[in-house]
Parts: C-alpha cells; sequence; structure tokens
C-alpha cells in the first residue's frame, strides 16, 4: 500500500532524535534513580527542564491528528507521527517530555471532541499546555473488564448534578500529584440497550467522596503514578461535567482507544528495536566456550529473526495508519485489532530473546529488559485482550462470507454487534 512521509513529518523525525540524544539518553539513570526516591506519586524535577526544551523546539502535542482541524498543536498525519511515536518508545519516559503520553493524549482527544466549553477550559487546555495529567477510570475489578458492557459504577441524574457509585482500578497514573482530573465511565441507564447504557464524566480528582484504595503492582513493578484502586461513593459533579450525551460513553471509548491502540504499537516497535541494540551490544561483550556470544549460530538466528519481524510489523503499523489517515479509524478497525495482537507479541519475542543473552542480570533492574517484558506482556491484556480482538477479526472476516452469522447465538447476529471492538484501559 502507498504512504509517504511528508517533508514536515521527515523534520520532525530528525529533531526528536537529536532531542533524545540531547535531552533523554544521557538522563535515563539519573531519572530512574530520582523516580525510585520519589516513589510513584511524584515526578523528577529533570522532566520539566526535559519539557521546556521541547517546547522551544516545537516538539510538543505532536500526537494531535491532522484530521482534527479545531485542537490546537502541530497537525501530523498518523502515518507522520509513527516513527516519532517509535522513537519516543524506546524511552519509558520520552512521551511525557513532549506532552504525548497515555492516558493523555486519548483523554484530550475526547475533551476536544464532546467536552463542554467549560469542561475544555478547565482541563483539555491545562492538558494542552503540560499544567497537569489525567486518568482514565474505566476498568473495574469485580468485572470481566474486555466486555465494557459489563461494567457496574453508576452515573445518576440528581437535578443539575450526576452522582457517581462504584470502584474503579487501572487507573493508571491516578496516583501522581499532578494527576488532576479523572475521565470516568459508568451506566447511567442499565435498562437500555447494551451499547448505550454507558456514558463518560469527568471527575476532578479532588472531588469529595473520591478515595485511593489497593495500588497493583505490575509483575512486581511499581509503575510512576500506578494504577490504583479507585472508590467512588456519592460522588456529585455537574451535569455539564458530561461527556457527549447519555447513553454515548461506548461510542466515545472506541473512538478514544482507536488511536491509543496504534501508538501503543507505534512505541512497541521502539520497544523492540531497543531490545534488539542491546541484544546486540551485550553477544559482542560476552564470551563462552572460547567465543563471543554474537558467534553463535543460535543467537544470530535470534538477531536476524528479530530484524525480520521488527520490519514487517512496522509495515504492518504503517499500513494501519495510513488506512486511518484515507479511510478513518473505523474502516481500520480489523487492522488497529491485527496490530494491537501482533506487535506486542512480536516484542515480547525480541525481548525475551535479549534476556537470554544477558544472562541472569536480563531478569534484575540492572537492564531495562525486564520492565519492557512486564508492560509488553501487560499490552496483550491492556486495551482489549488479545482473545477478543482476534474474536471481532475473525467476526468480520466470516461475515464477508455470510452476513447472518453468529458468532454467538446467545448474542444474536454478529452483524448486529461489529462494532463492539474490546476496551479496557489506555
Amino acid at each position: 500500500m502507498a504512504y509517504e512521509f511528508t517533508q514536515q513529518g521527515k523534520d520532525l523525525l530528525e529533531k526528536v532524535k537529536t532531542y533524545m540524544d540531547e535531552h533523554i539518553y544521557p538522563n535515563v539513570e539519573a531519572y530512574h534513580e530520582e523516580q525510585e526516591r520519589l516513589g510513584h506519586s511524584g515526578f523528577p524535577a529533570m522532566l520539566d527542564d526535559m519539557k521546556k526544551a521541547a517546547r522551544e523546539q516545537g516538539l510538543w502535542n505532536l500526537f494531535i491528528p491532522h484530521l482534527d482541524p479545531n485542537a490546537p498543536g502541530t497537525k501530523l498525519s498518523n502515518v507522520d507521527y509513527a516513527p516519532i511515536s517509535e522513537e519516543l518508545g524506546k524511552v519509558g519516559f520520552a512521551s511525557q517530555a513532549l506532552n504525548c503520553a497515555a492516558p493523555d493524549t486519548g483523554n484530550m482527544e475526547i475533551l476536544n471532541l464532546y467536552g463542554s466549553e467549560r469542561v475544555k477550559k478547565d482541563w483539555f487546555e491545562p492538558l494542552l499546555e503540560g499544567e497537569i495529567r489525567s486518568a482514565f477510570s474505566m476498568t473495574e475489578p469485580a468485572v470481566a473488564s474486555s466486555d465494557a458492557t459489563n461494567i457496574g459504577l453508576r452515573i445518576e441524574r440528581d437535578g443539575d448534578e450526576y452522582v457517581l457509585n462504584g470502584t474503579k482500578w487501572f487507573s493508571s497514573g491516578a496516583v501522581r500529584d499532578n494527576c488532576k482530573v479523572l475521565i470516568v465511565m459508568g451506566k447511567t441507564n442499565p435498562n437500555a440497550a447494551r451499547h448505550v447504557q454507558q456514558s463518560m464524566i469527568v471527575v476532578p480528582k479532588d472531588t469529595p467522596g473520591i478515595t485511593i484504595g489497593r495500588q497493583p503492582h505490575v509483575f512486581g513493578f511499581d509503575h510512576s503514578g500506578g494504577h490504583p484502586e479507585i472508590h467512588y461513593e456519592n460522588v456529585r459533579v455537574p451535569a455539564e461535567n458530561l461527556l457527549g450525551e447519555e447513553g454515548s460513553g461506548f461510542a466515545i471509548s472506541q473512538a478514544r482507544l482507536g488511536p491509543g491502540r496504534i501508538h501503543h504499537c507505534m512505541r512497541s516497535i521502539g520497544v523492540a528495536e531497543r531490545a534488539l541494540e542491546l541484544m546486540v551490544q551485550r553477544s559482542l561483550e560476552r564470551e563462552t566456550f572460547g567465543s563471543l556470544v554474537a558467534h553463535k549460530g543460535l543467537v544470530q538466528d535470534w538477531i536476524a529473526e528479530a530484524r525480520i519481524n521488527i520490519d514487517m510489523h512496522r509495515e504492518y503499523v504503517l499500513r494501519t495508519a495510513h488506512l486511518m489517515d484515507t479511510v478513518g479509524n473505523k474502516a481500520a478497525a480489523t487492522e488497529i485489532s491485527g496490530i494491537k495482537v501482533a506487535v506486542p507479541r512480536m516484542a515480547l519475542k525480541i525481548i525475551d530473546d535479549a534476556i537470554q543473552v544477558f544472562g541472569a542480570a536480563g531478569v534484575t533492574q540492572f537492564t531495562p529488559l525486564a520492565e519492557m517484558y512486564a508492560s509488553m506482556r501487560t499490552l496483550k491484556i491492556a486495551d482489549g485482550p488479545d482473545e477478543v480482538h482476534k474474536m471481532t477479526i475473525a467476526r468480520r472476516e466470516i461475515l464477508k462470507h455470510d452476513g447472518t452469522f453468529k458468532i454467538n447465538p446467545m448474542l444474536g447476529s454478529a452483524k448486529k454487534t461489529e462494532d463492539d471492538v474490546p476496551v479496557m484501559r489506555p
């Protein structure tokens, strides 16, 4: 499929690479040491310096799609943004420095598209400026959140307010001191049709009735900002905080998570590239049985397979990005689901091989590989588990041949729910 990078995209990519060399890579070790000292609620002061440098160089809010003419920021196609996001994916905190980090990116998009003027002023604009951060509060501990229609948190109208009651978790980043606002998905009408029961609403984090519960670690890693459990008990917010209309929450979640999934995949290509680089470097440093590890046929096979797979999966991501740019996110839904399954799986294999080359050091905190593995493994669940994405791909494929086929006779015709793409957290 033909696609081209624009000159603007090429120029920005080179600027991002230079920025990474000057401001990110030299500070990786110091950043992580400071983050460990601060815990998951704070953030290293050097991040502010990185943000300032990014803004001065015009490397700010690069995620904003060119198809959204009303949003302030640099308008890039998904194709142009892909290699930039890949570069940022090589270092976990780099996206924050350019104000291109999840969950803020997806949250900003839906605040801009569906928020009232007051909501935009109070929350969208400060997020665009990088003054605050946000969280997306959808996943729940008590239900299978791969089916978003399962969610149980209630959002009930009471005069000029909505009242929220329920529990969420994996509201990633919500523990941060600078996380000031939550976008919460819950049920406004449990008796409506399955896909119009849910709504989304904006909730300031300091609203009375919000408490933080358990704080899960991910494979033992205590991520900055955390993935906390959040209890909402009679939480009251103005009715104008509703995003869109009542019952539009499921549709908004699809609008939000499509771009979010491809951004994850773009960054994951960068993770795989970094793992391959580390694997090759290590193989040139270690000797076993009288020769360098790089001389071993098996290791050379891993290296070759890694290069082949990274390049193939990058093309898959770029093809999907091109479709999103030309025919829209909905028309590219099958490809979005496809890369969501394929890319993390590919990256996991390369990271796993790199760990083998590093030996015992590969599973420790002294290399980035263990945390990279934990993050990639999480992506097989986040934004919809692989199994449900494959189910939706299969459903669309079968419907090409039989428009009345029922994937699950209990749910009726698959055609009736062909937009029911799995959702989870950002």
